[in-house]
Order: C-alpha cells, then sequence, then structure tokens
C-alpha cells in the first residue's frame, strides 16, 4: 500500500508513504480537492528526525480505523517542515494564535480556503479519535461558527508585524552605554554553574553567545568573554556534544547540557562550528580545537554528500530507542576498556546502574583533562594520547550498531551555515582540508542550487526543487562573503552580491524595509509572513542586514548601506527591550557603534599577511586583499605596488602600514575613538 507521498523526495514524507492514510503532498490537488468537495484540510507538520512525529505516526497514522476516519472526512495533507518553513511558519503562528503549545508534529485543521480553526501538537491516539469526530461533527453542523473563527484567525495572520510590535522607522544615534545594556541584561540569566542561560531544556542559541564574544572583545570584559567560554566549555563537555563521534545535539533536556534530544541538525553544527573556531582563535584552548576538529571529522564521515555538500539531519531514533544508538552500559564499556575503566568512568560520570534511563550511560564530562591526567599518574600528553585511542576503538565498535535514521535532502541555508563555519574552522586552525572542504560546499551550492540567478532550498537525487527563502538567501550569501575572506577570489563577492540583489527584487516590503520570508511573487499563501526575532537560527532579517552593510562595505554601495542601516533602526526598539531574542540584531548594533573597519591588504604576500590578520579573530572588520590591482571598490585607488595594509572607516583611511601589528593597534575597541 502507498500513498501519493510516494514519489516525493523528502524522507520524511517518505516514512508516511505506505500508511493507510490517503496523504497528499501540499499542493493545488489537495487544495483544490477540498475545494470541490467542501472538506476540512488537516494539515501535520513534521520532520525525519522529530521523535514526537514517529510516535504518532505508529500510534494513529499507521492504524487502520484512525486512518479511515481521517480518510473519510479530511483532505490529508503531510508537510515536511525543513522543506516548507514558510508554511510550518503560518501554521505555527495560528496555533498559537489559538493560545495552544507549539511544537512537532503540528497538526493543524484548516477551512477549505486554507485558513486554520483548530490545532495541536502530538495527540495520542485516544485523543485525536475524539478530536478528528469532534471536528467532523462540527464542520457539518457549525460550519459558519468554524468559518468565522477561521477568518478571525487568518486576519490575525495577515497582521503586519510593524503594526504588531508597534514598530516605525526613526533616526536614532548607536550608544555605547546601550550596547552595554544589552550585554549584561542577556547576563542576568546567566548560569553560573553550567553556562549558558539560566533554564530547561538548553539549546545552545549560538547567535547569543557569538553577541556576547563580540561584545566581550570589543569592551575588553574579561567577565564577559570568561562566560562565553565557559558556556562553550560546558556544552563541549555535556552529553548534548558526542564525545565519540563529534558534532552537537539539537538541545538538552536538562539545565545542565546532561541528556540530550539526540538528533543532530547540521544549522546547529555549522553555527557551533563558527562559534567554537571564533573561541578557539582568542582563547587558543586546545579544547575547542578538539571539538572543532571531531565535529569536522563527523560532517566528513557522516553528513558529506560524494560532491561536497552537506546532508540535513541525523534522527535521535534507532531501533524505535531515543538515543539507543550513542549511549552505553557500564559492562559493555567496561568489556572493551579494561585497566582503563576507572578513570574512563570517572572522566565521564558513567555509573555501573546507568548515569541515564534503563541502566544506559550517556558520557558527560564534569573535570578537565588536566585535572584527570594528574589525579591519575599520566602526563597531560599520555592522558591525550589514551583517550583518543580508546574514543577512536568505540567509535568503531559503536559504528556497527544500528544507525539513527540520515534526512539526506541537502538544504542550501543549512550548508550556508556549515561552509562559514568550515571556513571560520580554517583561519582558526589552518589545515588546509578545511578550506577545500569550505570551496566545495559553496561551490555546490552555487553550480547545482542556483538556476537562472535564483536560489533553490533543497537538493536531492540531482534535482535542485523549492524555491529558497529568505533565511537560506542570507545564510549563504554570508557563506560566499565568508567564501572569499578565505580564498580572495572576489567572484564570490559577486555573488554573494548577485544573490543579494535577488532579494531586493524578491522580497523586499517597500513599506517598511524588511523582507518576508517566502517570495510573495511566487507560490500566493494566506499569509506572507516576516521574521524578526532570532532564534536557534538567526533571522533571515538580522543576517541579511548584516550582509548587506558588509557588501555595501566591499563595493562602497550606499543603497545596501542604507539599507542594512533601515533594518536596524526599525526594530531597535526590540533590540533594546529583549536582546535575548534580537541577539543577532544587538550585535550589527555593536558594529554600528564600533564602526566596521575596511581593511585592505596589498602587494606581493597579501593573501598570506590577510591569514595572518585574521587567525586572531577580531570583530567588526571586512578584509579584501590582492596582490594586483583590482576593480572592487574597497581595493580601488591603494597601489598593489607598494605591500601596504590600509585600515579604513566610511572611506577615509588611517595612515597606511607595512606591518600587521601596527594595522591591528589601529582597530578601535567599544570605549575608543577611531584611532
Amino acid at each position: 500500500m502507498t500513498n501519493r507521498l510516494s514519489n516525493s523526495q523528502s524522507i520524511y514524507l517518505q516514512q508516511h508513504a505506505h500508511n493507510p492514510v490517503d496523504w497528499y503532498p501540499w499542493g493545488l490537488e489537495a487544495l483544490d480537492k477540498a475545494k470541490v468537495e467542501n472538506k476540512p484540510i488537516l494539515v501535520s507538520i513534521g520532520y525525519s528526525s522529530c521523535h514526537w512525529c514517529h510516535v504518532m505516526e505508529k500510534e494513529s497514522f499507521e492504524d487502520e480505523p484512525v486512518a479511515q476516519l481521517m480518510n473519510e472526512h479530511f483532505v490529508c495533507i503531510k508537510i515536511d517542515r525543513e522543506e516548507r518553513p514558510d508554511l510550518d511558519n503560518i501554521y505555527m503562528e495560528a496555533v498559537q494564535v489559538m493560545g495552544l503549545r507549539g511544537g512537532w508534529p503540528l497538526n493543524v485543521f484548516l477551512m477549505p480556503d486554507q485558513k486554520p480553526f483548530y490545532g495541536g501538537t502530538y495527540f495520542p491516539k485516544k485523543d485525536w479519535i475524539k478530536i478528528l469526530n469532534g471536528i467532523s461533527t462540527a464542520f457539518k453542523n457549525q460550519y459558519d461558527q468554524l468559518n468565522q473563527s477561521a477568518q478571525g484567525f487568518g486576519k490575525s495572520l495577515n497582521r503586519d508585524i510593524t503594526e504588531k510590535y508597534g514598530l516605525s522607522f526613526q533616526e536614532i544615534s548607536f550608544e555605547k552605554e546601550e550596547v552595554k545594556k544589552m550585554g549584561h541584561k542577556i547576563l542576568e540569566e546567566f548560569d553560573d554553574t553550567w553556562g549558558g542561560l539560566n533554564r530547561a531544556p538548553k539549546f545552545p542559541m549560538p547567535c547569543i553567545w557569538a553577541f556576547l564574544l563580540d561584545f566581550g572583545i570589543l569592551d575588553e570584559n574579561k567577565d564577559v568573554m570568561n562566560k562565553v567560554l565557559f558556556t562553550l566549555k560546558k556544552m563541549g563537555q555535556g552529553g548534548i556534544y558526542d564525545q565519540l563521534g563529534g558534532g552537537f545535539a539539537r538541545y538538552s533536556v536538562d539545565s545542565e547540557w546532561f541528556a540530550p534530544h539526540f538528533e543532530k541538525m547540521l544549522y546547529d553544527n555549522g553555527q557551533l562550528l563558527v562559534l567554537f573556531s571564533k573561541a578557539y582563535a582568542r582563547s587558543k584552548d586546545e579544547f575547542f580545537q578538539e571539538k572543532i576538529e571531531e565535529t569536522i571529522d563527523w560532517l566528513e564521515r557522516e553528513m558529506m554528500h560524494p560532491e561536497g555538500a552537506f546532508f540535513a539531519a541525523l534522527d535521535a531514533d534507532s531501533e524505535g530507542e531515543e538515543g539507543k544508538f550513542y549511549v552505553w552500559t557500564y559492562q559493555e564499556l567496561n568489556a572493551h576498556l579494561g585497566g582503563d575503566m576507572a578513570w574512563f568512568s570517572e572522566l565521564y560520570q558513567i555509573k555501573e546502574s546507568g548515569n541515564w534511563e534503563s541502566g544506559y550511560n550517556i558520557l558527560f564530562q564534569v573535570n578537565s583533562y588536566e585535572e584527570m591526567a594528574e589525579k591519575h599518574g599520566f602526563s597531560l600528553e599520555d592522558f591525550k594520547l589514551n583517550l583518543k585511542r580508546h574514543k577512536k576503538k568505540l567509535l568503531q565498535i559503536r559504528s556497527k550498531r544500528e544507525n539513527p535514521g540520515l534526512d539526506d535532502k541537502i538544504i542550501s541555508g543549512w550548508n550556508g551555515w556549515v561552509s562559514s563555519g568550515l571556513c571560520q574552522a580554517y583561519l582558526a586552525l589552518k589545515n588546509p582540508r578545511y578550506m577545500d572542504l569550505a570551496l566545495k560546499n559553496s561551490t555546490f551550492i552555487w553550480e547545482k542550487m542556483v538556476i537562472n540567478g535564483a536560489l533553490f532550498r533543497n537538493h536531492k537525487n540531482e534535482i535542485s526543487y523549492t524555491p529558497a527563502f529568505l533565511e537560506d538567501y542570507a545564510a549563504v550569501i554570508q557563506a560566499f562573503l565568508d567564501t572569499y575572506q578565505i580564498v580572495y577570489d572576489t567572484s564570490w563577492l559577486y555573488r554573494a552580491k548577485s544573490l543579494s540583489e535577488r532579494v531586493l527584487d524578491r522580497f523586499l516590503d517597500h513599506s517598511d524595509g524588511l523582507f518576508y520570508q517566502n517570495d510573495p511573487q511566487g507560490e500566493k499563501l494566506i499569509a506572507n509572513k516576516k521574521e524578526i526575532f532570532d532564534n536557534v537560527i538567526p533571522a533571515g532579517n538580522s543576517v541579511m542586514a548584516r550582509n548587506f552593510h558588509r557588501l555595501g562595505l566591499y563595493f562602497y554601495d550606499p543603497l545596501y548601506l542604507e539599507t542594512a542601516d533601515k533594518m536596524l533602526k526599525l526594530v531597535h526598539p526590540l533590540i533594546a527591550k529583549e536582546p535575548e531574542f534580537m541577539a543577532n540584531w544587538a550585535n550589527f548594533y555593536l558594529e554600528k557603534v564600533v564602526p566596521t573597519a575596511e581593511i585592505a591588504i596589498m602587494g606581493k604576500g597579501s593573501h598570506a599577511n590577510a591569514e595572518k590578520f585574521l587567525e586572531d579573530y577580531h570583530p567588526n572588520i571586512v578584509l579584501a586583499a590582492t596582490e594586483f590591482d583590482d576593480q572592487l571598490p574597497i581595493l580601488e585607488n591603494k597601489n598593489s605596488d607598494d605591500n601596504l595594509i590600509f585600515v579604513c572607516f566610511d572611506k577615509v583611511c588611517q595612515k597606511p602600514v607595512d606591518q600587521i601589528e601596527d594595522a591591528l593597534d589601529q582597530l578601535p575597541l567599544l570605549n575608543d575613538t577611531i584611532r
């Protein structure tokens, strides 16, 4: 038995292709059927690595009587939220407007015109049957009331974000005291014991720590910097990090980074590569280097397409159990580690009865390598070598288990985050393999996923499909800018510029200067949404604003700079009020307080000098390098024969110098004026 999902590229939709439910993919066939037959639409949204999505499928969607009830009374549509974040955004907001809790699986009931009237997340089978019966009865007997409710929710969904939050463009000055308040306001919730913000579940939220790292550096505030590094250390020691195989899970269910929700998402790991690489560049702490190297090894080993792109996600489940692939009994470990079991158990908090559920252990580090080496009579080098040897052995043993499901679609925006992470890792560690991986990844996106000037979101089986959303354009443009800063081939800047022109042409709302998440000129939806809040993935608008700022400085383009400024000034009241949820915007605000340095490195050896300049990580710079005279505006009128470094601000240059240290001394800090 198969349904209409069997021809889908999506692993998630294919997982439901053999359900007795008569699922449709989102499209005109299903939407027209609902209108012709005057049936309510059931939209069920999830993704391949979603644990509770699998649970609801097994309980309800694989059950013949439940499926018969769904088929008789509803037009049933399955959506992969990773393929269609626009639809997920619309219907998630609808459920929240209804006063209900959001999450996945997301199940929403619509009138035939696509407007929602009821919804929720996971429903146990018993409750699901009651809801199906109740809604089918109400649709027949109380149609007008349901329709009136749906019209109200539809109106709410179309409420513009500027109206919703009372935003209007105002001229403002960028003040150092205000950006300090933003940073310290976030840190009011800092968890002094475990790092991160004091809450459970605990998400990595890279954009928060990226802002605070930049703020700490530019404010010369060691306390802030130490809190960022402490957070990353605890994260890297936690169960949220795969201590054997590398890579981070999506979040921990507790406040200690201990027990993860075991799915691994590409976007998290790309952003965390950026962050850990910057942390290593500033601290030279080899612990961060280890996490960078192990995570890239995992990406290359388990997540990489043969042509250099990366797959979307790994499931949390294997053999029908969440986390089973990653956890160990004491007896298993003892059988493989022999005489080293004592210190290994102490390092990772292994208990004979298990430190987690059902007698299993999650590898969870508390003590440092230095402490453990000293306590157990090893030199630090010997301890690390022994640990590496045992981790390699256990990884090989673990690889023979049933692997978690791989979602092998390629998502352009998520690959953009990984490309940026690989670029930053290369700058921090100078491993040429990382440059090669970054370049192959960016090249794949450009050659396979940009067609006739338009970016596509998804790629699988040599087919690129689904026009990209703002978040995809933003992440890819950022990745191309970062790729330029490791190879100094200006084609990457021009590619970033061409995609940015597409964003301006297709996504801009001229009434407020913000960009829609979906292309309003494309498929007609019941609402065109904008996203401004920075979440586990920063808002497409905040990333795009920073992209326009960087491009404006590379190309001396006033339109780009004005576009970025207008966006920042519009959302400024929200940044000041809720910096935790506007952290990438706050970072852009910081960049306006401490002006972005326009750096041109000219002449013979310029590329090597540029790498040297960037190896310690300095916020708020755009850097170009060339050995020849170049037409790129930031490089124009700067003679390449002189082998000089130019540090400029708003096209006005400081005294050219020939030593990197002298150029670095020209970079301003938060409490400086331009030196």
